[in-house]
């Protein structure tokens, strides 16, 4: 490896991989986003809903973590998205941006894991809340909305942080598609050297910095909100 030749380069490409950080982070807090509107319903129809609902809910879940984030990417980008933006009532909406396809997969994807996150909390809370509740006058839904979420929410905070780490390593296959994310801003100046390996060391530093300092803050918002007596053994490490 020629170090005499590639660190100027290196040092020259810097703040083109570094531009990446931005598109890597909107991905990842856009699909969390995403995930969360989509994964609370889910987890909600999975515990109080119907048996129809119940089973729906099962077969998403079980579709989107079943099928590998890379295979999702040619689904939607090559074929889903790009059929719809040929209807003349949708053409002017994007739907043929990589972006907008990696967001969409992604979202898609969380929702289904964060669903089991939220799933999981809910059933830990004592199921005596929802009767005294009701005995109260409350509606399912009103004592769902004001008592069991606002609970179960903390006590996925956990979760989440395994979620954050998992987005933003699964956001790095989003250079398949041509998102110039920070692995895609790599992969293009190693091309240029023919020498990948120092490329793929800074990619690998950049993520492991966005995941500690992700993490970090999600164990920070844990502590601020934890709920006395109901903390998961060994969460708050």
């Amino acid at each position: 490896m020629d170090f005499a030749k590639i660190m100027p380069v290196l040092w020259e490409s810097l703040p083109f991989i570094l531009g990446g950080i931005t598109w890597t982070l909107t991905l990842v807090f856009g699909a969390m986003l995403l995930g969360l509107c989509l994964g609370i319903p889910l987890a909600v129809g999975q515990v109080y809903g119907s048996k129809t609902v119940r089973r729906l809910a099962g077969i998403y879940v079980w579709l989107f973590r079943g099928v590998p984030i890379l295979v999702q990417l040619y689904l939607f980008y090559f074929g889903i998205l790009a059929y719809l933006s040929r209807f003349p009532l949708l053409s002017g909406l994007g739907l043929d941006s990589a972006f907008l396809a990696a967001l969409v997969v992604l979202s898609l994807t969380s929702a289904a894991y964060q669903s089991q996150i939220f799933r999981g909390s809910i059933q830990s809370l004592p199921e005596g809340q929802l009767k005294a509740a009701r005995a109260l006058g409350m509606t399912d839904g009103q004592a769902i909305r004001s008592i069991v979420l606002p609970q179960a929410l903390r006590l996925s905070i956990p979760g989440w942080s395994n979620e954050y780490s998992i987005l933003l390593k699964d956001s790095a296959l989003a250079f398949a598609i041509g998102v110039m994310e920070i692995m895609a801003r790599t992969r293009t100046v190693a091309a240029l050297t023919h020498e990948p390996l120092p490329f793929a060391l800074v990619a690998g530093v950049l993520f492991y910095i966005l995941t500690h300092l992700g993490v970090r803050a999600l164990k920070t918002l844990e502590r601020k909100v934890r709920i006395p007596g109901y903390a998961r053994q060994g969460s708050m490490s």
